[in-house]
């Protein structure tokens, strides 16, 4: 957070705590870094001396910080001290290291949709805790919220209903952050926890955007789209979109509540983070049985059937030769001299022996045929003679 040096008409010491720098100045007043005697750290505020003659805002002043005295949760900035009766009344919290929700934002751009989730998560989770404690924050926004170490943390809950609490502008008691506003604080209704969520959508949208969901202008334009016009959430990741656009809905009615909120959120927190593991792609899903590719691998997942298989080497001591693998049909090759599923030898080099029946006939016809011919040479023998 930037820190500026104490000007000359700033105090130094208020109440039982030393200021040493300037945090910052808004509607109310101006915020200092301080420190009790045992060195813990403060953010204490101090009301402009206007407001402090004011009767009517030193009584909502009381109510309030007697009300954020009974608020317990980790996303606020927990009440150190006040002091009401004062010239000058102030009230100091726990200091939070850390820059703003809109200061991180207008240096780095939009954050990722996790981190918008998980801050938006945290900040829910806080609010149920504000609003159990019966009270309504009614001016949150980017710039009050604190990015620390340790979380979210939500600062200046429950003071902003005050004539002149805004920097901006106001419409009947109603003081906040155009933009911000719910469409029930601009028309002057009675603020609800609804009125926060809506709050935290606008805070959300900015978060995924780098801008507000109503766009820029005057604080009249910008009063006049929060209540008739739609908001615009072209930059908010799909993921938080409709979660956002709910948050934003014109009636209060419709606006999820806080915790319905926190548990969304967490979801889409984890599943985005989950989804995109330090920047790398996510894992390709598994691959159905019928999906595997072929080749070499496929043999190490696919079962063989029985006559598919490759039958093991015999042993050296079988006198039988090994098996040949398996041919079309399940057939499997004879051995030399045994009948095949045909009926018919084979011999031993493979080829097939004569029919025993035509080997007859030819021995017959080469016996009767040396015959005549032996006939023959013995007539002509006895003719010459």
């Amino acid at each position: 957070m930037a820190m500026m040096r104490l000007r000359r008409e700033d105090p130094r010491v208020v109440g039982s705590f030393r200021l040493h720098r300037r945090l910052g100045a808004g509607g109310m007043g101006v915020v200092y870094l301080g420190s009790d005697r045992r060195g813990q750290r403060v953010a204490l505020k101090v009301i402009r001396p206007d407001l402090a003659e004011d009767q009517e805002f030193r009584s909502r002043f009381a109510r309030e910080v007697s009300a954020a005295r009974r608020i317990r949760g980790g996303c606020t900035a927990r009440l150190v001290a006040a002091d009401l009766e004062a010239e000058r009344p102030w009230f100091a919290t726990q200091y939070v290291p850390g820059p703003s929700l809109h200061d991180k934002v207008a240096e780095d751009g939009p954050l990722l949709a996790a981190d918008v989730a998980a801050i938006g998560a945290a900040l829910s989770e806080g609010l149920v805790a504000v609003h159990e404690a019966g009270v309504v924050h009614r001016d949150l926004k980017p710039s009050n919220i604190l990015l620390s170490p340790k979380g979210p943390r939500i600062i200046d809950f429950g003071i902003a209903w005050a004539t002149g609490a805004s920097t901006l502008t106001h419409v009947g008691t109603a003081v906040g952050s155009p933009g911000f506003l719910a469409p029930e604080q601009v028309r002057g209704a009675a603020v609800t926890p609804a009125t926060d969520v809506f709050a935290l959508g606008a805070t959300l949208a900015y978060a995924a955007m780098a801008d507000s969901p109503f766009g820029h202008g005057s604080s009249e334009v910008m009063l006049y789209r929060v209540v008739h016009e739609e908001p615009q959430l072209h930059g908010v990741p799909d993921a938080l979109a409709p979660l956002v656009r709910a948050c934003l809905a014109k009636d209060p009615e419709e606006r999820p509540s806080t915790l319905q909120l926190s548990m969304r959120l967490k979801e889409i927190a984890a599943r985005e983070a989950q989804g995109l593991p330090d920047g790398r792609p996510p894992a390709p899903r598994p691959q159905r049985a019928d999906e595997r590719p072929t080749g070499r691998l496929t043999e190490r997942y696919t079962e063989r059937t029985p006559q598919d298989r490759t039958p093991p080497r015999p042993q050296a001591s079988r006198p039988s030769s090994p098996r040949h693998p398996s041919r079309p049909g399940g057939r499997t090759p004879s051995k030399p001299g045994v009948r095949t599923g045909s009926g018919v030898r084979t011999g031993a080099n493979g080829r097939m022996p004569a029919n025993p029946r035509l080997l007859r006939q030819r021995i017959f016809v080469f016996v009767v045929v040396t015959l005549i011919v032996l006939l023959g040479i013995a007539a002509a023998q006895g003719l010459q003679g």
